[in-house]
């Protein structure tokens, strides 16, 4: 009867001990704190089993009977054991006694920063947050009226680079368990894109479903699928991401450990899965295909930065004296760089100065990272600097995103109302944080960031090397247009492609022009449209135009 209760109840342990390990899906591997914590709880559940003659079967143990069972005490044994290797493990494996280790897990190189950081055109700069983002998404969804009911918007909302635009994306999921069961076979059909440059949200609709999502269950949950393809792999942090044709996949990174057992996180592989067939490829970081934007979570690059900077005269520097100790400031942003996405953080002094001594930016693919000495405002100070020019209005600032504006380092921020909808945009100058610029569009933020910076000394204004050139001739077409306030109105002469920019403030005449009209135009020359510095119209370019003609003519005859 004692072997028939222990069988049942070892059979009872191997169901729950099952039943956890799906649920948990601890990695089969030694430096998987999961994979201990389940260990030493199945060791200690064996031990209450061998330790009654009855078993667990009726939910009693007595106490003589547990210190007299000699499979319990080996139990108990290999428990203690088992937790000092796993406690002498994570001391060992901690910066305490590893601090040169820690800190040299991560390169960081000293950038330039106009070199390294060319000014952006405005359809590379990302102009929403992840928050404003996944607002645009619920939007989204709620004006699909056929999928709205069965389906909602994933809040993962990963930014990537897609054929050369900041976009973010996020699958579809279930909007409930029975959801899930009437929609299963075929999938979920689609997923948001949104153009972080211009807010354009598209629902992207798929020709096959995906059918490996966080939103799934059983066997087709991806964290599932991931764990049972790759047993023994730990993985970090997953991410969606699409590839150049648009098809969906999970970007899973591979957890390796530098240091001990427990220590030293870095990535050592990549697992990329089909989201819509589950299949999976196994790549070495160092071979990621190029479409990956995210191998290296921020956060990770964040820690690492933060070992390099506070760990340079060891451990006990960092906690007591912390000379020269530097870390990251709360909070960073993504930037596009060269088709890849860089992260970007404000570095200060561990002594908690109120301004940051430079900044860094970390590749989220390859992990190279540049650090830049530059010395001015924290981004906090910056977002209040924003927040201040309307106070008025009380719109909340965004974290800001560094840029290059006219070779100054320049704290880019989105100022939003309540609703997170962003209504302005403002520009601070990092080392002069009082230069605040604001405007309703991006190019009027920048005009006036310019003329501030024009205004404080920052910058000079310009010299116009281009040389005034004139032409003659009739008007073909005339267009008008408001540029920033300011009326434009822009001319094609016959026998000429090129298009002819003349300001009403500037030349007040050109209202009087009619097609077919003879002017003659002075004007300097540009790569779109050339810049009208003078306009003759009316006998003016009759009277120059027949001279020219005359000059022509007799120079020919000479």
């Amino acid at each position: 009867m004692k072997k028939k209760n222990i069988a049942i109840s070892f059979l009872l342990l191997l169901v729950a001990a099952g039943i956890w390990y799906y649920v948990s899906l601890p990695a089969f591997n030694i430096h998987s704190s999961g994979v201990w914590y389940f260990v030493l709880v199945l060791v200690l559940a064996v031990g209450l089993v061998l330790a009654g003659k009855k078993g667990l079967r009726y939910g009693a143990i007595d106490l003589k009977e547990m210190k007299e069972s000699k499979g319990f005490k080996w139990c108990v044994r290999l428990f203690i054991l088992l937790l000092v290797i796993y406690l002498a493990g994570t001391i060992l494996s901690s910066p305490i006694v590893n601090a040169k280790k820690y800190q040299q897990l991560l390169k960081v190189e000293e950038g330039e920063f106009t070199k390294d950081i060319e000014e952006l055109s405005f359809d590379q700069i990302p102009l929403l947050d992840k928050d404003t983002a996944a607002l645009l998404g619920d939007r989204k969804m709620g004006s699909m009226v056929d999928m709205v009911s069965q389906f909602e918007a994933d809040d993962i909302y990963s930014q990537i680079n897609y054929k050369g635009n900041p976009v973010r994306v996020t699958p579809l999921k279930y909007a409930s368990l029975i959801k899930w069961f009437t929609n299963q076979s075929e999938g979920i059909p689609s997923y948001i894109r949104i153009n972080m440059a211009n807010q354009s949200t598209e629902l992207v609709k798929l020709k096959q479903g995906m059918k490996y999502t966080t939103s799934d269950h059983f066997n087709r949950n991806i964290y599932r699928h991931l764990r049972f393809a790759h047993p023994t792999y730990i993985y970090g942090e997953l991410s969606f991401e699409i590839d150049e044709n648009g098809d969906p996949y999970w970007i899973a990174p591979v957890k390796k450990f530098n240091i001990g057992l427990f220590g030293g996180e870095t990535v050592g592989k990549v697992v990329i899965c089909n989201a819509v067939t589950g299949k999976t490829k196994t790549y070495d970081v160092g071979n990621v295909p190029q479409w990956v934007d995210r191998v290296y979570s921020a956060d990770l690059l964040v820690n690492l930065f933060d070992y390099y900077g506070k760990l340079k005269h060891g451990f006990f520097n960092s906690v007591l004296s912390q000379k020269d100790c530097l870390e990251t400031t709360d909070g960073y942003n993504y930037l596009a760089l060269n088709d890849d996405v860089w992260m970007y953080t404000g570095v200060t002094s561990v002594n908690g100065d109120q301004s940051n001594v430079g900044f860094v930016l970390a590749n989220q693919r390859t992990m190279e990272t540049k650090y830049y000495k530059v010395e001015g405002a924290t981004e906090s100070s910056a977002m209040s600097s924003a927040e201040g020019q309307v106070q008025n209005l009380k719109y909340q600032a965004t974290f800001p995103l560094l840029l290059n504006i006219a070779g100054e380092p320049t704290y880019f921020v989105a100022l939003k109302d309540d609703a997170g909808l962003v209504k302005k945009y403002a520009m601070v100058n990092v080392q002069k944080y009082q230069i605040v610029a604001i405007g309703d569009s991006v190019s009027q933020c920048q005009e006036n960031y310019n003329e501030l910076l024009l205004k404080n000394g920052v910058k000079e204004k310009e010299k116009d090397t281009r040389k005034e050139e004139e032409i003659s001739g009739k008007i073909t077409k005339i267009a008008q247009a408001v540029l920033d306030g300011n009326s434009h109105y822009y001319l094609m002469l016959e026998d000429s492609d090129a298009i002819y920019d003349v300001s009403v403030a500037d030349i007040i005449d050109v209202i009087k022009c009619e097609l077919g009209e003879q002017v003659t135009v002075t004007y300097k020359e540009d790569k779109d449209v050339n810049t009208v510095t003078k306009l003759d119209i009316g006998e003016k370019a009759k009277d120059k135009t027949s001279s020219d003609k005359i000059e022509k003519e007799t120079g020919t005859q000479e």
